[in-house]
């Protein structure tokens, strides 16, 4: 079975329940889905895979969280070419542009974004944002 990490930061608790919702899908899928913080977690450790997710909510003016996971992404953009990713978080305020930054920041990389898009919820992910990331998780394994 391919294991498929799922990488993400999460403040108040509502991006992990998205991270959690992505790795069932990726089970139901047919792999394994590796939940990890990302201070556990280092870029080498996806730097050979073809397929994994990364989570983070919107921080301050509608950014990454600094401390941990945009050096992480950061790392991840200079070996990003020819990988799908999954990308997915939530936010509290805005309208998502810190989702469609990433997202166009990984696809500048050379990335294949899973879904064409992010996941997003506003606030505690509903059943639609969870489905939706059981679906990107899924889509994750094909």
């Amino acid at each position: 079975m391919k294991d498929i990490y799922v990488i993400y930061w999460s403040g108040t608790g509502n991006t992990e329940i998205m991270a959690r919702s992505v790795a069932e899908g990726i089970d139901r899928g047919g792999a394994r889905g590796v939940l990890l913080e990302v201070g556990s977690a280092s870029p080498e450790m996806v730097k050979d895979e073809p397929v994994f997710a990364l989570g983070c909510p919107a921080m301050g003016a509608e950014e990454l969280e600094e401390g941990e996971m945009e050096p992480f992404v950061s790392a991840v953009e200079a070996f990003a070419s020819g990988k799908k990713i999954g990308l997915f978080g939530s936010y509290d305020w805005g309208d998502g542009e810190w989702m469609r930054q990433w997202c166009g920041r990984m696809e500048s990389a050379g990335a294949v974004i899973a879904g064409g898009e992010g996941v997003t919820a506003n606030n505690e992910p509903d059943d639609q944002a969870l489905a939706a990331c059981q679906r990107l998780g899924e889509e994750l394994t094909k």
